[in-house]
């Protein structure tokens, strides 16, 4: 029998991916986009396993349905802690469960301090040639470190419940996307490295953080501005039609934000490409063209199996899924 290399398989087990936004979509040309950040010793390897980081993109949100410990992983609900600059949340991991209680943070959020957790994970396998290791883990950090940049990814009102403005996730990193990304100008760039991963996510938390009232304040703007009648439509989604916000309602939002999305996409490119580079050069720099490959074990592809069945079935672990 023919032993397909792991990323291969990883593909073909997978469910087709939907269109989506900072979810599906966004996430995907945020992965894809980054490898064009990269230096030529490590632009090779990256663009030859393109649409592996592409599709797996996604792979951290379809965990949500399986693993209990997921959902915190993407999300730190800053404004719990007070006020910026959030003087209360200490930086580093152990300051912060010495301050707050490690059951605080998972309640509330641990997106930096996952990332960093990740990054070192990543140079291990840069330094260990472990191909597999290395596209896994580089697919991951992406999608977190793309969380990271949509600011409803930072306060408990993360879906406009508290304010009477649900549904607003939905619209922010998915419709808005899904409908002007095309218009967006996403080449950022090479990526530059950095020394301390750590406050670097936090920068970018912190950047993200900062957007969230003018986020809320400009779609009651537009909720204002449009009459209700034409906030919603229903739209045709392979065998079934959804309600989503109407093209106009969208557009107006959009325009109101004067470019948020698309910033905050471009630096997500970014930064993903920045992690990525950092962790190889903290690994040493290793020869890409010489890594370890291995095929998944029967465990390996039993636990995929079931990850799968359970993101078709399931309801996401964790607090409720923002639309």
């Amino acid at each position: 029998m023919k032993k397909y290399a792991p990323f291969l398989i990883l593909l073909l087990l997978m469910p087709s991916l939907q269109s989506g936004g900072w979810g599906f979509y966004a996430h995907q040309k945020i992965n894809r986009i980054a490898v064009y950040t990269l230096p030529p010793a490590m632009f090779g390897f990256y663009k030859s396993h393109i649409d592996y980081l592409t599709a797996h993109a996604v792979d951290a949100d379809k965990r949500r349905y399986a693993v209990k410990e997921e959902a915190p992983r993407h999300y730190i609900d800053l404004d719990h802690f007070g006020e910026h600059p959030f003087e209360k949340v200490p930086r580093r991991w152990k300051d912060a469960v010495a301050a707050l209680t490690e059951d605080t943070l998972q309640a509330y959020g641990i997106v930096p301090w996952h990332v960093e957790r990740m990054y070192y994970q990543l140079v291990k396998a840069f330094k260990e040639k472990k191909e597999t290791a290395i596209l896994h883990l580089s697919a991951d950090i992406g999608h977190y470190i793309a969380d990271a940049h949509v600011p409803l990814h930072t306060t408990e009102n993360y879906n406009g419940q508290l304010t009477g403005q649900h549904g607003i996730h939905g619209l922010l990193e998915s419709r808005l996307p899904e409908l002007f990304e095309n218009n967006y100008d996403l080449i950022t760039g090479k990526a530059l490295p950095f020394e301390k991963p750590l406050d670097r996510i936090w920068e970018v938390v912190l950047a993200s953080s900062a957007a969230v009232d003018c986020v809320l304040y400009l779609e009651r703007q537009t909720h204002t501005a449009i009459s209700a009648d034409r906030h919603f439509v229903y739209e045709q989604r392979g065998n079934r039609q959804v309600k989503a916000y109407a093209p106009e309602y969208a557009a107006d939002y959009h325009q109101r934000l004067n470019g948020l999305v698309e910033r905050r996409m471009q630096d997500a490119i970014r930064t993903v490409g920045a992690f990525w580079y950092s962790a190889w050069l903290d690994a040493g720099q290793p020869d890409l063209n010489k890594l370890e490959q291995r095929v998944l074990s029967p465990e390996e592809l039993k636990q995929i199996e079931i990850e799968k069945n359970r993101y078709r079935q399931g309801q996401p672990e964790g607090r409720p899924e923002a639309d």
